[in-house]
């Protein structure tokens, strides 16, 4: 059944994407955004990605549709259409080579959820049974977070500051131009 939410997810995705490249109104592309984050965000959490789901809706659905609103409140609302320079192959071709690379890189990993993988024969066993200890956390989550993936976690904060200051600059000087 999991499996199944996770294909309709998917293909919303998919649909929400084509959508989105379809529209010229940059308002309802900001909006399909924000939806488009949302979903990825359920899908982090159905795959077990619990803090990446967070930073997704944080970011995608909040911070980054708050800097697009913004943006767009300052320029327009319609996208100009380019005029008869064909069709664009160059970017075209950039995603194509993307996704094969990307599709390439997944055929090495080791299968979702399988119990041989390494983050389940080694790291998480290790984390369990020496966390407590190594780092002096009862919380073995907090332990992970705070200090083995500690620079991960400060890049986040990182990220979500900068978002942050970004909206309250652009809000500044939004209400000062007016």
């Amino acid at each position: 059944m999991e499996v199944l939410h996770e294909l309709l997810l998917l293909t919303l995705l998919i649909v929400l994407a084509i959508g989105m490249l379809r529209l010229t109104n940059l308002l309802a592309i900001a909006i399909m955004t924000g939806v488009y984050s949302l979903i990825l965000a359920v899908v982090y959490v159905l795959m077990d990605a619990v803090d990446v789901a967070f930073t997704e809706a944080a970011v995608g659905a909040g911070v980054t549709l708050a800097l697009m609103l913004a943006a767009i409140s300052m320029t327009t609302r319609v996208e100009k259409r380019r005029s008869g320079k064909g069709p664009a192959v160059l970017p075209l071709l950039a995603a194509v080579i993307t996704g094969m690379a990307l599709v390439y890189a997944l055929s090495g990993m080791p299968g979702f959820g399988d119990p041989t993988a390494p983050i389940h024969t080694h790291v998480a066993p290790r984390y369990i049974e020496v966390s407590p200890h190594e780092i002096g956390i009862p919380n073995m989550v907090t332990s992970v977070l705070a200090s083995y993936r500690g620079f991960d976690t400060l890049g986040e904060v990182a990220v979500i500051f900068t978002a942050g200051v970004s909206v309250v600059a652009l809000l500044w000087r939004w209400n000062r131009d007016d």
